[in-house]
């Protein structure tokens, strides 16, 4: 039964790190997503013969809906926009799941830009005719969808869509529809309307109206990024579109603080679990509520949700720094769940560092903790992987193996330790002090077994210090004989006090 605690108690701290890097390895992998797909959809152009002045439309269908979605991603939204690639008459060129539709043109200037923004049924029409086209009037707004041709003939073509223009035209495309509606209203009052609805939905982006917008793009950017979509040469990182420089800092926060959310919650409910089933059980026997149970269980719930709220930030802010590239390349590839062991692990040893401080705790239990703690994770991280590949849903997958595996390693470090404190009784071995050998048996196992203790008075015996004295010494004299000092010094040469040579 101790085995099982003590593995619930570290699925329960583990469960929550857990959590917060997984949400933060998935929010990271889902911006390197949307990146890669803008990449692939420009350089899905390759090889095209169009000229670049032509293909720059296309080439801004994909930049703006492409922008818009990684912008979507950064700040956690679920709004995306589509590229239709309908060549329908007056067909959307970008649809969005939350109902806006935008259609994109990217003329020589702004007057051409808006004046394509605004063009009429009838001007469609005329423009089909002189383009060769045989159908009365009455057949070509029936093959496209108009009944009533006397109410709609002077409505814009791009009714209800969005209008799209480059960057730098905006401005001057917004005088000139303005100074039609103008002209047109003295002159021609049934024109006014397609200027006006195409001037008041005039913009030069993709937005939602809850902070998330497309990257503006001027025409000659559309052009250049059309010749190089037609080498198949487009990166995200002349770009300026990777993950390093798009996740800043305040967007790792509001991950962290989201995911913290979420792993305060589940940690919550983890911990107060227990505590609601003793609660239970108890009224069952006894036929009432304990009220000490009940304070048990919302102690359980601060601390659970407060640890659990820490233990997710942390480990959500660390991984998506890692896997956005800001702690260096290497990092990118870690796997969440390491990370999120990792800071379990770490916070622990501070926690029990800071009690080994303040004399709660002794350096071995700290030591044994951490032991045992690594080597628990090691089962949950195993666990967690191999019940991951069968049940596929995130993160809950890997929870039940997490669970599975934090019980089990908890298990067998019990039966581990037993066989290892045996191995230690018999053999003095201290597991590099691990283990402490001292077989003075506590003052209350003592009083426990019924054995009576006193506290006995020590005593310190008098010393002394013998007499001693020195006895007289004597130096004998030394002399040195005279000698003949005869040395070698090289061959031919012999030394006798001084330097002389032999004939």
């Amino acid at each position: 039964m101790v085995g099982f605690e003590e593995g619930y108690k570290f699925f329960v701290d583990n469960s929550s790190a857990i959590v917060g890097a997984e949400m933060s390895g998935s929010y990271v992998g889902t911006v390197d997503e949307e990146i890669k797909k803008l990449i692939n959809d420009l350089n899905s152009l390759e090889g095209f013969k169009t000229s670049s002045k032509m293909l720059k439309g296309d080439v801004a269908e994909f930049w703006h809906s492409g922008t818009f979605n990684i912008k979507a991603a950064l700040d956690g939204s679920d709004h995306r926009a589509f590229v239709d690639r309908s060549h329908d008459f007056a067909s959307t060129d970008i649809s969005t799941n939350f109902g806006d539709r935008y259609g994109l043109k990217f003329y020589s200037d702004g007057q051409a830009s808006a004046k394509a923004q605004a063009v009429s049924i009838f001007q469609r029409f005329k423009e089909y005719q002189s383009s060769g086209g045989k159908d009365g009037l009455e057949k070509f707004l029936q093959d496209r969808g108009f009944d009533n041709a006397d109410s709609i003939l002077n409505d814009p073509i791009y009714s209800g869509q969005i209008r799209v223009i480059p960057r730098e035209q905006l401005e001057e495309a917004t005088k000139w529809l303005s100074r039609m509606i103008q002209t047109e209203s003295a002159r021609r009052p049934e024109q006014v309307y397609r200027y006006q609805e195409t001037l008041d939905l005039l913009t030069d982006r993709l937005k939602d109206n809850e902070g998330v917008e497309s990257i503006p793009l001027s025409k000659k950017e559309a052009e250049e990024l059309a010749t190089l979509a037609k080498q198949g040469k487009i990166n995200a990182d002349d770009l300026g579109l990777t993950t390093e420089e798009l996740i800043k800092f305040d967007n790792i926060m509001q991950q962290a603080f989201k995911a913290g959310m979420t792993a305060a919650t589940i940690s919550l409910m983890l911990k107060v679990a227990p505590e609601i089933y003793k609660a239970i059980s108890y009224l069952i026997k006894n036929g009432e509520i304990d009220g000490e149970r009940f304070k048990k269980i919302g102690f359980a719930a601060v601390s659970g949700g407060a640890e659990g709220f820490i233990r997710g930030t942390v480990s959500s802010a660390l991984t998506t720094c890692c896997k956005a590239g800001l702690l260096g390349e290497t990092l990118k590839s870690v796997d969440p769940t390491i990370i999120g062991t990792v800071t379990v692990l770490t916070m622990n040893v501070v926690k029990n560092a800071y009690s080994v401080a303040v004399g709660k705790k002794t350096r071995q239990q700290l030591t044994g903790e951490l032991v045992r703690d690594m080597y628990v994770s090691a089962f949950s991280l195993v666990g967690g992987g191999i019940s991951q590949a069968f049940i596929e849903v995130p993160i809950l997958g890997y929870l039940i193996g997490s669970f599975v595996g934090s019980i089990i390693g908890s298990f067998t470090y019990s039966i581990g330790q037993k066989a290892v404190i045996a191995f230690c009784v018999d053999s003095g071995f201290t597991m590099f002090g691990l283990v402490e050998q001292d077989y003075t048996l506590p003052k209350e196992v003592l009083e426990q077994i019924g054995i009576e203790t006193f506290d006995y008075e020590t005593f310190e015996a008098e010393s002394f210090e013998p007499d001693t004295f020195e006895f007289d010494t004597f130096n004998a004299e030394t002399f040195e004989p005279d000698t003949l000092g005869i040395t070698f010094l090289r061959r031919g040469v012999i030394g006798v006090s001084r330097v002389g040579y032999i004939e």
